[in-house]
Formats: C-alpha cells, sequence, structure tokens
C-alpha cells in the first residue's frame, strides 16, 4: 500500500511566521507532528510519503503513485484542505481526513472517502483492520481518551527538517482547566494524559541523531497541567540531557499559574526552556468571570507575567476582545496592559466560538451564531456580539495599529529586556541566522520605516543586555512580520 500523507497550507496568519522565515531561509515554522505521529501507526510494510504543503507542491505525479491520501489539518488550513482534498477526488485517490479541522466539521466535506477522528491512537486501528479485510467503513470516532504511554515516536525521517526553523514535540493532552471558548478539552478532555520520560527522551534523542541542533517547540496546549510528573521526572530527565553538551532550547505553551511556583519555573529554565506562550485573554475580571478562566481572576496578571521573565521565561501572550461583558474602554485597557507588561509577541484576535466548545453551544441556542470560525487573528468572528460590530471591528484595529506600530513594539522590547533573566540556553548562532542580522539590517535598517527604533534597540542592547543582541534581532524580524499581516489581513 503507498500512502501519501498531506498537510494543508496555512494562509498567511500571526503563527505562519512566512514573513520572518525568508530571513533565515526556511519555508514553514514547524514540521506536521500530528500527520509524523500517525505514519508511525501506519503498516510498517507500508510505502509512506509526506508532502508539506507549506514547504512543496502537490503534483499529479505523487497522486498517481499514491493508493491513499492521509490530510489532518487545523480551522485556519480549511481553504488549502478543501482544495487538496479536490484534487485528490479529481485523481481518483481515495481521502483518509482526521485532525481538529475534520473532528469538528466532518459534516462539510462530503468528499472524503473516510473519517478517523478524534485520537488515532484508538480510531486508527479499527479503520487499518476494516480496510485490510476489504470493508472500510466511512466514519471512526470515539468519546475515549487513549494511554500516551502506547503512542509511538514521530517518523521525524519524512521531514526535509532543514526546511523549518523548529522541531515540535508532544508530552501531554488535555487541560485540567475549562474556558468556556477553548476547543482543547472538548478535543482532548480535562485531565491531562502524559508522555513517560523515557518516551521524551527517546524522541529528543532521535532528532538529535538526525541532525537537528535548533529549537524544540513542545506542542502542548497547558504543559503544566500535571506538575507533579513535571517536577519529579521530566524535567530533572530534561536536565541531565541538556547536560550531555545538548544545549537545544526550548519553548512551550503554559497557563498563568505558573507564575505561583518558582521551584517550576526555575526547574524549566534549567531545562532548556527560554518562552512560554500564556492564555492571558483580557485584564478585565467579568470577562474572565464571563469565559470561565479563573486561572486568570483575582490576581495582577502584569506582576505575574512579570515573574514568569524575571524567571528567565520570555511570556508570548493570547488576548481577545468582544466577550459580552466587554465596553468600549477594553480596547485602551488590552493597550495599556500589553505595554506594561512587556509582551512583545502579543496575539490579538476577536472573540471565536470555535465548534464543540460551550461557547458555540450558548451561542447557537442564542441564534448568534454566524457559521464557522476562520481560526485565525484576522479580525473576523463568528459570532453576533453584544458590543455593535462595527465598533468592535475599529476598536481591535485600533489595539492592532498601536502595538504593531514600530515605536511601540520597540519600545516593548526593552520593556521586556530590562525584566527578562538570561536564560541558561540559547538559539545557537548558526550560518543563516547570522546572515540574518546581514539581511535585517538592511530590510529594517537601511529600507524600512523602523530604521531609527532598529538602530536604537541595537545600541540600547549592545550596552544594557549584549547578550540578548541574538533575540533583539529576532524580536525585530518578528515585528516586521507582524506588521506585514496586521497591513495584509486588519488594517
Amino acid at each position: 500500500m503507498k500512502a501519501i500523507l498531506i498537510y494543508p497550507e496555512f494562509p498567511d496568519t500571526f503563527w505562519s511566521f512566512k514573513h520572518a522565515l525568508k530571513f533565515i531561509h526556511k519555508r514553514a515554522a514547524f514540521p506536521p507532528l500530528g500527520l509524523l505521529t500517525v505514519g508511525a501507526m501506519l503498516p510498517k510494510e507500508w510505502s509512506i510519503r509526506l508532502i508539506d504543503l507549506n514547504v512543496t507542491k502537490l503534483t499529479i505525479t505523487d497522486l498517481k503513485w499514491a493508493n491513499f491520501v492521509f490530510i489532518s489539518g487545523m480551522a485556519v488550513q480549511r481553504d488549502s484542505a478543501r482544495q487538496t482534498i479536490s484534487l485528490c477526488k479529481e485523481a481518483g485517490v481515495k481521502v483518509v481526513a482526521g485532525g481538529p479541522l475534520f473532528t469538528s466539521e466532518h459534516d462539510q466535506f462530503p468528499e472524503v472517502d473516510h473519517f478517523v477522528l478524534n485520537e488515532a491512537e484508538l480510531t486508527l486501528p479499527p479503520f487499518l483492520v476494516d480496510l485490510q479485510k476489504g470493508c472500510p467503513e466511512r466514519m471512526y470516532k470515539t468519546s475515549e481518551y487513549p494511554d500516551m504511554i502506547q503512542t509511538p515516536a514521530p517518523m521525524w525521517e519524512l521531514a526535509d527538517m532543514k526546511r523549518y526553523a523548529s522541531m515540535s514535540i508532544q508530552f501531554s493532552r488535555g487541560c485540567p482547566f475549562d474556558c468556556e471558548f477553548c476547543n482543547v478539552t472538548a478535543l482532548f478532555g480535562h485531565r491531562p494524559r502524559i508522555k513517560t520520560s523515557d518516551q521524551i527522551i527517546g524522541e529528543l534523542d532521535a532528532l538529535y541523531a538526525l541532525g537537528w541542533r535548533g529549537q524544540v517547540f513542545f506542542v502542548d496546549d497547558n504543559f503544566i497541567g500535571n506538575k507533579r510528573y513535571l517536577k519529579q521526572h521530566l524535567l530533572p530527565a530534561l536536565i541531565e540531557w541538556q547536560k550531555r553538551k545538548r544545549r537545544i532550547p526550548f519553548n512551550t505553551e503554559a497557563s498563568v499559574n505558573l507564575a505561583d511556583d518558582e521551584q517550576l519555573m526555575e526547574m524549566m529554565v534549567q531545562a532548556g526552556f527560554n518562552a512560554v506562550f500564556v492564555g492571558i485573554e483580557t485584564p478585565d475580571e467579568g470577562s474572565l468571570a464571563e469565559c470561565k478562566k479563573k486561572q486568570n481572576k483575582n490576581r495582577d496578571l502584569v506582576q505575574s507575567v512579570k515573574l514568569i521573565q524575571r524567571a528567565g521565561l520570555q511570556v508570548q501572550g493570547g488576548f481577545i476582545v468582544g466577550f459580552d461583558n466587554d465596553t468600549v474602554s477594553i480596547f485602551q485597557r488590552q493597550i495599556d496592559f500589553i505595554e506594561k507588561s512587556g509582551i512583545v509577541t502579543a496575539m490579538v484576535g476577536l472573540l471565536q466560538a470555535p465548534a464543540g466548545t460551550r461557547l458555540y453551544e450558548r451561542l447557537k441556542q442564542q441564534d448568534r451564531l454566524l457559521g464557522h470560525m476562520s481560526g485565525d487573528t484576522d479580525g473576523t468572528t463568528n459570532i453576533i456580539p453584544q458590543m455593535d460590530l462595527d465598533t468592535l471591528r475599529e476598536g481591535y484595529r485600533n489595539i492592532m495599529r498601536h502595538i504593531y506600530a514600530p515605536k511601540h513594539y520597540y519600545k516593548r522590547i526593552k520593556t521586556l529586556f530590562q525584566e527578562y533573566r538570561a536564560p541558561q540556553i540559547l538559539l545557537p548562532l548558526d550560518f543563516q541566522r547570522f546572515l540574518a542580522f546581514f539581511r535585517c539590517s538592511i530590510r529594517l535598517g537601511v529600507i524600512g520605516n523602523e530604521r531609527f527604533q532598529y538602530w536604537w534597540l541595537l545600541l540600547w542592547t549592545l550596552f544594557r543586555r549584549p547578550s540578548f543582541i541574538p533575540l533583539a534581532i529576532s524580536l525585530a524580524i518578528y515585528g516586521h512580520h507582524f506588521q506585514k499581516v496586521c497591513n495584509l489581513h486588519i488594517l
């Protein structure tokens, strides 16, 4: 049997980093971890290829070779997924679809031959058994959650690593919290399920053996969901792994209560973590109560961010406007929070309702849904807000105009550097990143509208925090990308 694993293309989004990747001659930020893991679950005798449409093209020759196409993706990849499925059907290739997009919206894809939904550890084996018997059904799904000890290591060898800026790895699935708008618990449940330390070290060893020396992103939606195991097992194992001169920087996602555990933050830094994405959402207590974000309530969120930064973890933040509780004051309050906290990478979006969430069901009952969400921070929403929609959109645009204007963006980098403790492991300065400095200095420091702020930042950093020069350049490049995306989709 011959199978192609296809990952749809991302549009030009906040997290695509398309404009930033050009500086280091990479095509995509991350490989498709889910498909690489599915590849390891397929029969060993199958011939398997990976086609990530973010780094290469799908050809008719590819489709003529294949018996099956396995496709997976997220909501933001919806358009590319539709186009790809149509191409496969025109070529007469059977399509098997799974992953978050299809689990939530399988009824929107009538051309798909077989759906393998939820988590593949449970739904892929019965599909493969039925396929071998010659009687595969159209849909395989489950309400159960698998033990991740049974999850195989991804087939990294399928990916062309030199095309990616970072590798990704998964330690856990699920989140103990219950935010109304979040589809993580709808997909993966509330009880964090974990891999063993030996599994994670084995996967990192495999990446290292294949020559990877760059950043690794732990894709867990809440890395600290099981603090006890982290402290007693995984982090000590990672610290020992780094002592073997691995020197690989990590980043991940975590809830803001990370700030309450000094020991955990210190161990993460020792293990090589230097950044975390945190869902801040809003500084408004009423809106936090509305969306059931209890872990963010009744705390000084700015101070929590600064505690994490001082520990040696850069905080990247997610923010939302458009809650029912929001008034027109929320736009300036969001700006003020982002500026004071020194969150340089601030992802701000209008509230959207993913299918399967409690928010989606509540708004459906209130007849306030406008189809499916885009899955992107592009100024769109699939809900009818309480606030006047034009007022909401203009307020959102004002936030984006302000925080990604060079004057304010570069000032925020300085605010971060004044708090941020130098992490123990930084991204290695390879040849492409060395060249990126010259490309960046020409594009941003000579041609760009931000040239004054760019050189001011580098000079300030050189004299105040010289070890942060590579990070300053990276953040300047990120700012270029964010400005491009804002201008394209929002402003």
